[in-house]
């Protein structure tokens, strides 16, 4: 007899449970679809940021190339060319930029960094690289400047020497001014920083210094001397030279401007106060805040500007920053809307030292960038190209359509066109440069953005461009409060009641669903015609208020249990659930009751075309406790139907006959025969948390408070709806605390994730949410997280076939059912009610649910059925032709689908379909209508998923997720084997969770900053053309000739006179500076710029062709001329010497 070995059986065991996991659970089906999704198929890599440079602190412009750089305090670069030719670089080190130098039409830029770094830039690739660093080690810098066509950069430090580096080597010159020998004996103490270097245009040797306590000092480069220090009492901040090198003028910390003649060092040749009160006794005018910078800039033809930033009285308490543009006798004041960070003038010349002819002024604000124009009378500003006005209000949520309808851009242009404002300049916007890219994608993207203000703007965001087409203000549904006396006490948020929490949108309908953080949802949809609604139609809505005990009971206790019933019939007037008797606290203010937290206007409203309200739902509050926050939201246009929920239950409305079809608590959808179906424990007055959440409280409900059908009580202008006949059901008063911001809520960080107190979540990322029976009784509340419409097959018990759904996902993981029931489309649509049945639990996973999405039998995506846009102002007629004409586009008859997750390999059962499932931790693909899961993958054990989508990529659709800990994923569908797994970014603020979206063909973005949106792509081919996408930043441009110097300026030496720098700063003439002074760091654009560049190469050896094409053009045209001028200089030798020979003999009165 053979001997029995249990370890072989426990070995067998142990290799058959490790190997399930790797495995589908339907090998059936995994035989019958091939997945065409290969990991090949992806990469991760960012594309563009669109928006204002977050927190700017420097700027620099290149007047050939027409280009404008941005630096801020992370490190950041921004590089704007002509509209939609913009940059993104980051410094390694995210020190503040200090200041920023463009090699003026060189394809270069030199920034200084706060941590004593200077950097250059090659601005020749599209995307730029640093090629060389200098890290100073003894001295902090405080000032650059670098010379019009010099390589030599001057660098001042704190200390007040001046050190020179070679731009081309980024070596350091043995030469040095050093402060002291700078002022010598002209002062006993030490000058302060250098604020300010530049060379007298006229005069390349002859060096201007600016120190801070008031010393400015004319430094001779080729003598190594000092020619002229000039003294005053205030510190000076900033230095500018009239273009014939005779004058500067200097901005002091008084509020004044000294004009000075360069031989006149005693005292200044005029004073101006700008904004100071002119004494009647002739003293000194009063000091005034102090003048930031100063630019002096001359015309040919007229007086020369003087443009200053502060300067203003101190009397002017709260008065916004200024710019003053002296010209002649006038002075203008413009007034900014932020504190200005620099600003730079625009001229027609380049050179310093002709006329600047200036015609522009650029200037940067804390949070917006302005450019005036300085020809026109009034100053007007320029209309600004740049998507720069991201921010104008905070932007609280977004989101992505790629490939959405071709008809929609135009659509939304049209109506947009109405709302630009007038009164620009006429004249082109002055920052032109760049060329835009030479890319092939053209499938149209739009990208909405919610802002705190109520506000929302649709962008253009096609072809890595972005360009708002249309702005919606939901604010001017309800009555605004003048000042915060007037206020409402029924507002639930301290700051922007308007705010936008939630958005769902149908493009192909263009119905737009929005939900406010004041518990309140709006219904637009688009029209191109203008009406005036007299009476905005209203819905007020008091969902079920349940209290469970957020602590398990003590041992003991009481714990009276209530058996759960639910309506197990379909009609809406079907006897509801009973309510669960419950205890309240002894709060007795019952004065905010069945009243919403805003106030819809009463007075007609006039809504231009565009996106035209049709009805507003708000939740009211319920015996002085505030309704909660909507944390989900869903809207389907084949159905009339807007479905939301948040942490108490979920709520159905019909848009099209303006009714409640459905307002249940989370609980009360669980049927009777539901398996995870919880029991309800018998409630108790819970501890207050330490979070501040509301007083709970005491009171039971009657029988009689039981939840029959949403019935309405019509009022004046809108309906109230309640979850009894014509009672309130009351059990439960929790609620978030109102003075905690959404975006401070870890659970309300994105559009799917729903709003639950801090009580039941700590605010550590890596905390296990396990969907056990612990976890349940743990957490009392089950909010929804997730909502989803579609067509679903029906069991075969059932009926089979394909049937209307709702899908609903929660907090705790469970996804339930709610069939509908829909009349025919057409006048019977708007008569007959919906029918509505939830029908229970289907599924339990691990975490809070995210994401609900459907293929068909071949693995392809199904979008939910939708409605084709109509004019809803157009006649009676045409709308009713157009709802019967069909217009309904069902997934499940063949009419709907973006993409398709793979191809069959057999025969595939064409009544069958998947159900894809994703939540925090894990993934699960189900068949319907078996239910039976196909695959399932743990997605992550230690952090939780912020954000999850079904896409349509290429040929197939996979799931996407971003995940806590900085990780984007994809798996593939229907079997969820990873394909991509990248650390891409820590999660270090609630704003990149709450604003991450996927999108189709590979596109995401995230609000990188407050002011700025990151888009990138997880798509192969597009990293693949994102090259040949990008915009170029430099072109080949010549320089304009430099001025003549005249014949008699050229005689008497009155001109410029040049300086030769190498030879004065070289290693030959100056030596080499010591090596701990600073330290050369090799920058990685040298090697990997260059594989960056290896794309354009060819382009730019053919630009390298034609410039050498032109060149040999002009130097065959010059030729010509020179030969031309040969054959002049011939003849007129020759007719002179006739000349000689014919007067030779002639005397002098023959004459």
């Amino acid at each position: 007899m053979k001997k029995f070995n249990i370890r072989k059986v426990l070995d067998g065991l142990t290799a058959v449970s490790s190997a399930t996991p790797t495995q589908p659970l339907g090998v059936r089906e995994n035989d019958l679809i091939h997945e065409t999704l290969q990991s090949e198929h992806f990469q991760l890599c960012k594309t563009v940021r669109h928006g204002f440079p977050f927190q700017p602190s420097a700027m620099a412009l290149d007047p050939v190339q027409k280009l404008l750089a941005i630096g801020t305090q992370s490190g950041a670069l921004r590089i704007f060319g002509r509209p939609g030719v913009e940059c993104h670089c980051q410094h390694e080190s995210g020190a503040a930029v200090i200041q920023l130098q463009f090699l003026i039409n060189e394809g270069a830029l030199v920034s200084a960094l706060a941590d004593d770094s200077v950097h250059l830039w090659n601005l020749r690739q599209k995307r730029p690289a640093v090629l060389h660093s200098l890290k100073f080690n003894r001295e902090r810098i405080t000032f650059c400047h670098l010379p019009f066509q010099s390589k030599w950069l001057y660098v001042g430090t704190e200390r007040g020497n001046i050190h020179i580096v070679n731009v081309e080597t980024f070596t350091l010159s043995g030469y040095t001014i050093m402060w002291n020998k700078a002022i010598e004996l002209s002062s006993k103490a030490h000058p302060g920083p250098v604020v300010h270097i530049s060379d007298n245009p006229m005069d390349e040797g002859k060096l201007i210094i600016g120190f801070e306590s008031g010393i400015v000092v004319l430094w001779d480069l080729k003598c190594k001397k000092a020619d002229y220090r000039y003294t005053y009492d205030e510190a000076i901040h900033s230095v500018s030279w009239h273009h014939e090198g005779k004058q500067f003028i200097c901005s002091h910390s008084d509020g004044s401007l000294t004009i000075w003649n360069i031989k006149n060092p005693t005292r200044p040749q005029q004073t101006i106060t700008p904004h100071g009160k002119q004494p009647k006794d002739g003293k000194k005018p009063e000091p005034c805040k102090p003048i930031l910078k100063v630019e002096y800039k001359t015309t040919r033809l007229g007086e020369p500007f003087i443009i200053l930033s502060g300067g203003l009285s101190y009397d002017t308490v709260g008065r916004r920053a200024c710019l003053t543009v002296m010209h002649g006798k006038s002075t203008a004041v413009l007034e900014m809307d932020y504190p200005i960070v620099d600003f730079l003038t625009l001229c027609e010349t380049p050179y310093a030292n002709d006329f600047q002819e200036p015609y522009a002024v650029v200037v940067l604000l804390e949070k917006d960038l302005v450019v005036i124009d300085l020809a026109q009378n009034g100053y007007p500003i320029f209309e600004n190209p740049y998507p720069l006005t991201l921010h104008e209000s905070p932007v609280t949520c977004c989101e992505y359509c790629a490939d959405c309808p071709v008809d929609l851009i135009p659509a939304l242009y049209s109506v947009g066109l109405r709302q630009k404002r007038q009164g620009y300049s006429k004249k082109e916007w002055p920052i032109s440069g760049g060329n835009w890219g030479q890319g092939t994608q053209s499938y149209p993207e739009i990208v909405i953005t919610g802002h705190a203000d109520g506000s929302l703007k649709f962008w253009d965001a096609s072809a890595i461009m972005l360009q708002v087409l249309y702005k919606l203000k939901t604010a001017k549904v309800f009555e605004r409060s003048r000042s915060k006396d007037d206020k409402p006490s029924t507002e639930i948020v301290d700051e922007d009641p308007f705010a936008i929490q939630q958005l769902a949108w149908c493009p192909e309908s263009r119905v737009l669903c929005v939900a406010g953080v004041s518990a309140h949802i709006l219904i637009y949809r688009f029209s191109r015609q203008e009406v005036i609604t007299e009476v905005i139609q209203l819905l007020e809505v008091r969902m079920q208020c349940e209290l469970n005990d957020l602590d398990s009971p003590e041992v003991g206790g009481d714990q009276t249990q209530v058996t759960h019933t639910s309506s197990s019939s379909p009609s809406p007037q079907a006897t509801a659930p009973q309510t669960r008797p419950s205890t309240s606290s002894n709060n007795s203010d019952h004065t905010r009751d069945n009243v919403p937290c805003l106030k819809v206007r009463s007075s007609s409203l006039k809504q231009s075309p565009g996106y035209q309200v049709e009805l507003v739902v708000q939740l009211v509050w319920v015996s002085g406790e505030p309704p909660q926050q909507i944390s989900s939201l869903a809207i389907n246009s084949a159905y009339g139907l807007v479905v939301f929920g948040n942490s108490t239950g979920v709520g159905v409305v019909d848009y099209l006959q303006k009714t409640v079809l459905l307002n249940l608590s989370t609980t009360e959808l669980y049927t009777t025969n539901d398996p995870y179906q919880r029991q309800p424990r018998s409630p108790r007055k819970s501890r207050q948390p330490s979070g501040g959440l509301c007083d709970i409280n005491e009171g039971t409900a009657t029988s009689d408070d039981r939840c029959k059908s949403p019935t309405s009580v019509l009022s004046s202008n809108h309906q109230q709806f309640y979850n009894g006949a014509g009672k309130a059901k009351m059990s439960r008063k929790l609620s978030l605390p109102t003075e905690l911001k959404p975006d401070l809520v870890l659970l309300s960080v994105c559009p799917t994730r729903a709003n639950v107190p801090l009580d039941h979540r700590d605010n550590s990322f890596s905390r296990s949410r396990s969907s056990s029976v612990t976890s349940i009784d743990r957490e009392g509340r089950e909010g929804i997280t997730a909502l989803c419409f579609c067509e679903t097959m029906a069991r075969r018990a059932e009926g089979g076939g394909p049937q209307s759904a709702m899908w609903v996902g929660t907090s705790l993981g469970t996804v339930l059912t709610i069939t509908l029931s829909l009349p025919p489309a057409g006048e019977q649509r708007l008569l007959q009610p919906i029918i509505a049945s939830p029908s229970g639990a289907l599924v339990r996973m691990k975490g809070g649910i995210l994401r609900m999405a459907f293929l068909d039998a071949a693995g392809v995506f199904q979008c939910p059925p939708y409605e084709q846009w109509y004019e809803p102002n157009a006649a009676e007629e045409e709308r009713t032709r157009r709802r019967r004409g069909g217009g309904l586009v069902s997934p499940c008859g063949g009419g709907g689908g973006g993409g398709g997750g793979g191809g069959s390999g057999g025969e595939v059962e064409r009544d069958s379909q998947f159900a894809v499932l994703c939540s925090e931790k894990q993934a699960k693909v189900l068949s319907l209508p078996s239910q039976t899961c196909v695959s399932k993958h743990n997605i992550t054990e230690t952090s939780f998923l912020l954000r999850a989508d079904v896409v349509v990529l290429n040929s197939g659709a996979c799931v996407t997720c971003f995940c806590a800990n900085g990780h984007i994923m994809t798996l593939s569908l229907p079997y969820l084997r990873p394909l991509l797994d990248v650390n891409y970014l820590p999660l270090t603020d609630m704003r990149i969770a709450r604003t991450f979206c996927f999108s189709n063909l590979g596109q995401a973005l995230y609000l990188s900053s407050p002011t700025e949106i990151q888009r990138l792509t997880y798509s192969q081919e597009v990293c693949e053309n994102l090259q040949e996408m990008l915009g170029e930043l430099f072109t080949p441009v010549e320089t304009p000739e430099a001025p003549n110097r005249g014949f008699f300026k050229g005689l008497f030496g009155g001109g410029a006179q040049s300086l030769d720098r190498e030879e004065l700063f070289g290693e030959t003439g100056a030596g080499k500076a010591p090596r701990s002074m600073a330290q050369h760091i090799p920058g990685p654009g040298g090697i990997e710029g260059m594989k960056g560049a290896a794309s354009g190469i060819v382009g730019d050896l053919a630009r390298t062709r034609m410039a050498l094409d032109e060149r040999g053009q002009k130097l065959s045209e010059v030729e010509e001329k020179t030969a031309a001028m040969m054959a002049s200089a011939d003849s007129f030798s020759k007719h002179a010497h006739e000349m000689m020979l014919k007067c030779k003999d002639k005397k002098w009165y023959q004459f």
